[in-house]
């Protein structure tokens, strides 16, 4: 099953809570949306400033990452933060190259660096260089980057602020509204000091409804892949009870559903998802992409070093947090790009790597990551996260 219908299809069942209802209403966390241990990081994450390299690890596990792996590990000194990739938590044949799971360690280095520079830590960033290969036969930690911290003034910013408010928003977005275009051209330039990572930025009908058909046509295709399907359903959490256990993975909560919808899926079985999922509208998920005004897509020269990856999620993070501080929502859109990790991995043909080419006209760069911004029709949820002592070395 898609994971991008799973649960939007359950919103075609009504259910009526009664007796029993109630109590799994209770059991399931209907009443209780970013409550909990497993949501507790994004509320005390700068209660604790005086805690050193501490306080910038609360701000890094706010990042975002793929399926909500949470593949982070650091490792502190009274002077510095070492981030490590714990490559065990992966979606398996969905990235078989961990290409995205570097990006989310990118997306957690970022929010480290604006959380050191609001600390009072002028800092640092030594990335390792390496190339991608295949996800390890036998798993562990491996070291991505060094972050040296120095002593300096405290200097916050608005994306700083925006870390607690910064949720992959799910839902359909006004496509009516049009965003402004002081931020379509700050966000244009936001990769201006990286030589290796540049953003493509389309606003244009036709230019979104082609990245749209290219992204449609992979998502269904990728889904078609049993190995895929199962890599990305292990991560899909149905049951309060997990959420609050294991504190990872994509939950009901933030698959931005209307309310009602949400509080239906939530209760339903996951024998009923699945039928519910089946149901859904055909094109749901090109009326979603196209809802948003705007589709863009971060490029890097090589999408297997590990260095481009990294600078590649902080980009990403940066643009959603941007987006997040000025009132808008974001979300990744990026099964084309998993399409060309995909026939990599089997041998195929490049067809998406020559199909977004030609989207992007220039050769030199290669497309890494895709993503969608707008006004959003509805308010995103927090997603669970890990506890500190759990990532820390």
């Amino acid at each position: 099953m898609q994971r991008r219908s799973f649960l939007k299809g359950a919103g075609v069942v009504t259910v009526v809570v009664v007796g029993g209802g109630v109590w799994r209403a209770y059991d399931q966390g209907v009443f209780s949306i970013g409550q909990g241990p497993a949501y507790e990081p994004w509320k005390d994450w700068r209660n604790n400033s005086d805690e050193g390299g501490l306080a910038l690890v609360r701000a890094a596990i706010l990042a975002a990452s793929p399926h909500n792996t949470q593949p982070w590990l650091f490792k502190l000194t009274n002077s510095s933060i070492e981030l490590f990739i714990d490559t065990k938590r992966n979606v398996g044949a969905l990235d078989p190259y961990l290409r995205e799971e570097h990006i989310g360690m990118g997306c957690a280095l970022e929010n480290l660096m604006l959380a050191a520079a609001a600390n009072g830590h002028p800092a640092t960033v030594t990335l390792l260089p390496c190339k991608l290969g295949p996800i390890p036969a036998e798993p562990r930690p491996e070291l991505l980057a060094r972050v040296d911290l120095a002593s300096g003034k405290p200097e916050e910013t608005e994306l700083y602020d925006a870390i607690p408010r910064r949720h992959t928003n799910r839902s359909a977005y006004d496509s009516q509204k049009p965003l402004p275009p002081q931020f379509v051209e700050t966000l244009r330039r936001l990769a201006s000091e990286e030589p290796d990572v540049k953003i493509f930025l389309f606003t244009a009908d036709a230019d979104r409804k082609k990245i749209v058909e290219i992204s449609s046509a992979a998502n269904a295709e990728l889904y078609s892949d049993p190995d895929v399907e199962r890599g990305s359903d292990q991560w899909i959490r149905t049951h309060w009870s997990e959420v609050q256990k294991l504190r990872d993975g994509l939950t009901i909560d933030a698959f931005g559903l209307p309310p009602i919808a949400t509080a239906v899926a939530k209760m339903m079985p996951l024998r009923m998802l699945r039928w519910a999922a089946s149901r859904g509208a055909k094109n749901e998920y090109s009326d979603l992409m196209l809802s948003a005004p705007l589709i863009g897509i971060i490029a890097v020269h090589d999408r297997y070093d590990r260095e481009h990856c990294l600078r590649a999620g902080r980009i990403w993070q940066r643009a959603h947090l941007l987006a997040t501080a000025r009132g808008l929502a974001g979300r990744p859109c990026n099964e084309s790009v998993e399409m060309i990790d995909h026939e990599k991995a089997l041998g195929k043909p490049a067809l998406r790597s020559s199909l977004l080419g030609e989207v992007l006209g220039d050769a030199a760069w290669q497309p890494t990551f895709v993503f969608y911004m707008g006004y959003p029709k509805w308010t995103a949820h927090a997603s669970p996260r890990r506890s500190i002592e759990s990532v820390v070395l």
